[in-house]
């Protein structure tokens, strides 16, 4: 009885790691510098779709892609202080980070932590016997914030980081409450995170109406909750 006991933990306590492990198609890197623009996912191929959450640009550097609580969300630009957000699987991109999270720890963000630098450092100091790379999902009200969508010219190429954000237009989301979706890894810059950070983070508001890559952040505090993966 006991032997079956411990099995039956053992096999659940795997198949909730599986559940939580991240999984990164594409590289930012051979779209950065080698040009690789096309999708290399078809989001909708996902056949897990249950509490999925990912992201990543959509192919061609045409806009952004997030997917929260299982639904996923295009937005492209429409000019330059408007967008439109679309919720859609059929999307491709050219590098996408996703993982299925059933359950999550809740937590309260110290007032401590307000910018990107302040959080990239509590997350290290927080999860160093935690299993990397992992997702993490803020949800508040964000102070102020600067996203971005790409918008890489139709048939433009790409051979450098600079070329890649030709088209880039920025958005300014402020005292707005949000959903923000974070990558977090010591060993994926140039692949999932930029070459200066161990975060890449996209952020939806509450009404749906924004969505983008994250670029600066000033949290409210006392207001954001932090959700880490349970284990």
């Amino acid at each position: 009885m006991i032997l079956v006991l411990a099995i039956i933990l053992s096999a659940s306590s795997a198949a909730q790691a599986q559940v939580n492990e991240v999984k990164v198609v594409g590289q930012m890197r051979d779209v950065m510098w080698k040009g690789e623009l096309q999708g290399k996912i078809y989001l909708d191929t996902i056949a897990n779709k249950n509490a999925l959450y990912g992201f990543g640009p959509v192919e061609y550097l045409s806009g952004e892609i997030l997917v929260i609580d299982g639904k996923a969300y295009k937005s492209v630009v429409v000019g330059d202080t408007a967008m439109r957000v679309e919720e859609t699987y059929n999307i491709k991109a050219p590098f996408f980070g996703y993982a299925n999270i059933a359950r999550w720890k809740e937590q309260s963000l110290p007032d401590s932590v307000e910018t990107i630098a302040q959080l990239e450092q509590y997350l290290d100091r927080m999860t160093k016997g935690a299993k990397r790379p992992f997702l993490f999902r803020l949800s508040g009200t964000v102070k102020s914030a600067a996203i971005h969508i790409v918008n890489l010219p139709k048939g433009a190429t790409v051979s450098s980081p600079d070329e890649a954000h030709r088209g880039q237009q920025n958005y300014k989301v402020t005292n707005a409450t949000s959903d923000i979706i974070g990558f977090f890894s010591t060993t994926h810059k140039a692949i999932f995170t930029h070459h200066d950070t161990f975060l890449h983070m996209h952020l939806i508001t509450a009404d749906r109406a924004k969505m983008g890559h994250v670029d600066e952040l000033l949290f409210e505090k006392g207001s954001m909750k932090l959700y880490l993966p349970a284990e």
